[in-house]
């Protein structure tokens, strides 16, 4: 096999192929790997399925399988999305997603739909669920854009908040001061200036 042969191969391993008719793409995204939009994706459209090996729980070897690409369809079927061909694995999770997961027991199958619009170069994400949520991301911190830019806005209301109460320390300081200088000045007088006496004349 020649060299460039070898390279086909090897990047046909580390990376699986993209028809360019699809919609998306596997890009780097902020949290690891992510799929992107290629083209415009309306809402309402079916965009990618989310396939693998049906796992049965009623099976001990099946129930057994433990990986983050499991997607439970009802109490018994499950699907085991860790394959490398399965590029809806690639989706992230996001709190305010551009898509949804639509899943159909009966058939066994699980599709991601877009539930508004998505332009060219946006990343493709759905919400895991709460089960998901709690187990992966909640010990993490979720870092999907909305998370983020809700965490921005408390840090920045923290650090709004963290001057003005600085800002109210300082202006009571230098009223604090204010007061003793002039209580200092009142009594510089007292001792050295003029006093006054009862009938209102004073005495140098």
């Amino acid at each position: 096999m020649g060299s460039s042969s070898l390279v086909r191969v090897l990047v046909y391993l580390i990376m699986p192929a993209i028809s360019s008719q699809k919609p998306y793409r596997v890009g780097r995204s902020k949290t690891g790997l992510g799929l992107f939009a290629t083209k415009p994706i309306k809402k309402g459209t079916r965009i990618v399925r989310y396939f693998g090996p049906i796992l049965d729980s009623r099976i001990p070897a099946h129930d057994e399988i433990e990986n983050k690409y499991l997607f439970e369809l009802n109490g018994r079927w499950t699907i085991d999305g860790s394959v490398r061909k399965n590029l809806a694995r690639y989706i992230n999770h996001s709190c305010r997603p551009n898509a949804e997961s639509d899943v159909r027991p009966r058939e066994r199958k699980v599709f991601i739909r877009a539930i508004r619009n998505i332009e060219p170069g946006d990343e493709i994400n759905y919400d895991y669920g709460t089960d998901y949520f709690k187990a992966y991301l909640k010990p993490i911190g979720c870092k999907c854009d909305s998370c983020e830019k809700k965490r921005k806005k408390l840090r920045a209301e923290a650090r709004a908040e963290r001057a003005k109460v600085k800002a109210g320390t300082e202006r009571k300081a230098k009223k604090a001061g204010a007061k003793s200088a002039s209580k200092a000045a009142k009594k510089k007088k007292l001792n050295g200036h003029a006093v006054a006496k009862p009938n209102g004349r004073a005495r140098a």
